[in-house]
C-alpha cells in the first residue's frame, strides 16, 4: 500500500470524529464545565441517598450559585445467591436502580432525566462482623456505580443555552 494511501487510512477516524460534532466533556463550552460547581442535589433522607449524593458532588463540586437543581429517587433490594446444605443464605446481591432529572433553576425546564441500575455482591459467611462490614462496603459500592453512571450520563447531556 502506497504511502499517501496509509496516511488517508490513518486519519479516517479522525475525520469521522471532526464531521460528528465530537466535543470534549471538559473543553471549553462542555457540559462537564457547565455542570462543575453548578449542580444542586436534592437533601438526602436516608443512608443509601447520602452516600449516592455524597458520591455525585465529589464528582461534580458543591455549587456556590447552583444553576441546576438534581432530584434523585432510589430504590435498592436485596436477594440471595448461595445457599448451603444448613438452608444458611451465604452470598447476597445488592440490586439498586436510581430515577434522576436535571432542572435548569432558571427555566424550571427538565434538562435530561432518566434511570440507572447496578448491582454488586457480597459474602455472608464470616462472624456477624464480617458479614455487616461486608454489606456495608457493597452498599458503597453499590452508590458509587449508581454516581458514575449518573454523571455519565449527565456529561452526555447537551447543555449549551
Amino acid at each position: 500500500m502506497s504511502l499517501p494511501k496509509r496516511r488517508f487510512l490513518l486519519a479516517l477516524p479522525l475525520l469521522a470524529i471532526a464531521a460528528c460534532g465530537f466535543q470534549p466533556v471538559y473543553g471549553t463550552g462542555g457540559s462537564g464545565e457547565a455542570l462543575q460547581n453548578s449542580v444542586q442535589v436534592d437533601a438526602p433522607d436516608d443512608a443509601f441517598t447520602y452516600m449516592l449524593v455524597r458520591e455525585i458532588e465529589t464528582r461534580l463540586g458543591r455549587p456556590d450559585a447552583p444553576r441546576y437543581a438534581l432530584a434523585l429517587q432510589i430504590e435498592t433490594r436485596e436477594e440471595g445467591l448461595a445457599i448451603d446444605s444448613a438452608d444458611n443464605t451465604t452470598r447476597y446481591n445488592l440490586i439498586g436502580s436510581a430515577d434522576f432529572a436535571l432542572r435548569d433553576l432558571g427555566t424550571g425546564q427538565i434538562e435530561t432525566s432518566g434511570k440507572v441500575e447496578n448491582f454488586t455482591g457480597y459474602s455472608a459467611t464470616g462472624s456477624t462482623v464480617a458479614t455487616l462490614a461486608a454489606e456495608r462496603d457493597a452498599q458503597i459500592r453499590l452508590m458509587t456505580m449508581l454516581a458514575d453512571q449518573i454523571v455519565t450520563r449527565l456529561y452526555a447531556t447537551d447543555l449549551t443555552p
